[in-house]
């Protein structure tokens, strides 16, 4: 049954135009074969739907009597994610358009309470005790980030992920790209969401299509390799000169590129609008895009008090960050208080070993766990024993750092939308692609996600209404202080 999902999920998609004509085949599946009974009813194993009914009916009862201190009690006990197991991702591996409808009448429910309790009048419940609550309450819940990996010429497949979500307002507000995701991240951080609509319109998206097929198009006739110089033409022709800072402050989007660094000894490092806010984002795209051996490593820049861009660490050269960190998640948890993460895979140096669908057989999933984990240590120990005589082989150790490296990663999130080899040749990953393979990695990305929005829907909905009401509460809260201090 479980395997069927994601080939039936794939069927379908191949056969709808849009994410409104999959969603309604994808009813239309879960209707012919029981599976809306299933939605409705309450019970299965992988959750508590006791502990769930309970919560929804106290709530409900609340905000209808009008006891605001009472719901603002309840909904204080249990603000977090994974309230009950609501989260399990077996409960949205069943049915193809969505979850148990007591999950989602529990989260629309939270959500509709807290923005009650943010309209209500000041007299009932003081703008102090709301403000402390939205705060806490999302600090506990945690957020969502979207992290997308490295993949050469793959990368195009996050144009797609990044098309759906933008599309259905689903867009996290943390994103994290190494590699060719620092050039997606780079261009959804320093745009406004109403002109990523814009760019992310089909006709629009051909066009942005054609002009990189146009840049490509002046290297050989033959399929020639992709040289620095028109990585750095796209880059500077699609991304705004900003430094993270600005671009945060434009948006309000908390954009993440990792890097690595060129020369040993040195700590790989999460450029942001916290860690480096003065850098300037397109050296750090630069960067993170500069693959050993194929680019040269890169300078990072920063723009000084004066507003003069400068070099950044002048002393150090950074490259391709997927190297070490390609999906930074515990350095986002620390900074961002990140909980939920979201994957677009496009590594092709881990895709072959990587499934969209988890293993639900027991025993495979062990034996898959085992063998993971003896190739870490093998990897670790070959490495731990060749080391000390690097020192006689400099090139050697640069690559034995970097296979260590990446085989010690992590590739996995809570939601997984993975590419495939399908449109572009492994050869082709460094090669300059045609218009058709573009638009073909694009729709890819597009439809390999439209599964998994209604999932995303749902364990992002409390926190994007926390989201939108804090930052509500703090403008007016900024309002009050200025109007104080003037008088």
């Amino acid at each position: 049954m479980k395997n069927s999902y994601y080939k039936t999920t794939k069927r379908i998609a191949d056969i709808s135009e849009d994410y409104h004509e999959w969603l309604s085949l994808a009813r239309d599946h879960d209707d012919n074969i029981g599976l809306t009974e299933w939605k409705n009813e309450k019970f299965s194993e992988h959750y508590d739907y006791e502990e769930i009914q309970q919560r929804l009916q106290k709530l409900r009862s609340f905000r209808k009597g009008e006891d605001n201190h009472g719901l603002l009690f309840t909904l204080n006990e249990g603000i977090h994610g994974n309230m009950g197991g609501i989260g399990n991702a077996k409960l949205y591996t069943k049915a193809l358009s969505g979850t148990k409808q007591l999950i989602i009448d529990y989260v629309d429910e939270v959500a509709d309470s807290i923005s009650y309790i943010a309209d209500l009048d000041h007299s009932e419940i003081t703008f102090e005790e709301k403000i402390d609550f939205f705060r806490r309450a999302s600090h506990c819940f945690g957020r969502t980030a979207l992290m997308l990996s490295g993949g050469g010429q793959l990368g195009h497949f996050h144009m797609g992920v990044l098309k759906a979500m933008i599309s259905n307002d689903l867009l996290p507000n943390v994103i994290s790209g190494s590699s060719a995701g620092s050039i997606f991240t780079a261009l959804v951080g320093t745009y406004s969401l109403t002109d990523l609509k814009q760019y992310f319109n089909p006709t629009n998206l051909m066009v942005e299509v054609e002009r990189e097929k146009g840049l490509l198009s002046r290297l050989l006739k033959k399929r020639g390799s992709v040289r620095i110089d028109h990585v750095r033409e796209s880059i500077e022709r699609n991304i705004p000169d900003l430094t993270f800072q600005e671009a945060f402050e434009r948006t309000g989007r908390y954009i993440n590129i990792s890097i690595a660094p060129h020369e040993s000894y040195q700590k790989s490092r999460l450029l942001n609008a916290i860690a480096s806010p003065n850098v300037m984002i397109r050296s750090a795209v630069m960067a993170s895009c500069a693959i050993p051996g194929i680019f040269p490593p890169v300078t990072l820049s920063a723009k000084n008090k004066n507003g003069k861009v400068v070099p950044y660490l002048p002393s150090r050269k950074w490259v391709d960050g997927s190297m070490t960190n390609d999906l930074p998640s515990k350095r986002l948890t620390r900074l961002f208080g990140v909980n939920h993460f979201v994957v677009s895979l496009t590594n092709p140096v881990i895709l072959p070993f990587v499934r969209d669908a988890p293993i639900q057989n027991e025993w495979w999933r062990a034996a898959s766990q085992l063998s993971s984990a003896l190739i870490k240590e093998t990897t670790q120990f070959n490495y731990t024993i060749a080391k000390p005589f690097f020192k006689y082989w400099p090139k050697l150790a640069v690559a034995a750092n970097g296979i260590n490296s990446i085989v010690q990663q992590y590739y996995h999130g809570d939601i997984n939308i993975v590419a495939d080899f399908s449109v572009v040749k492994p050869a082709h990953l460094l090669s300059s692609l045609t218009y058709e393979e573009i638009a073909a990695l694009i729709t890819n990305g597009e439809k390999a996600t439209w599964p998994k929005l209604e999932r995303l829907r749902v364990s992002t909905k409390i926190a994007r209404t926390l989201d939108r009401i804090l930052s509500d509460y703090e403008k007016d809260e900024i309002q009050h202080a200025t109007k104080s201090l003037s008088t």
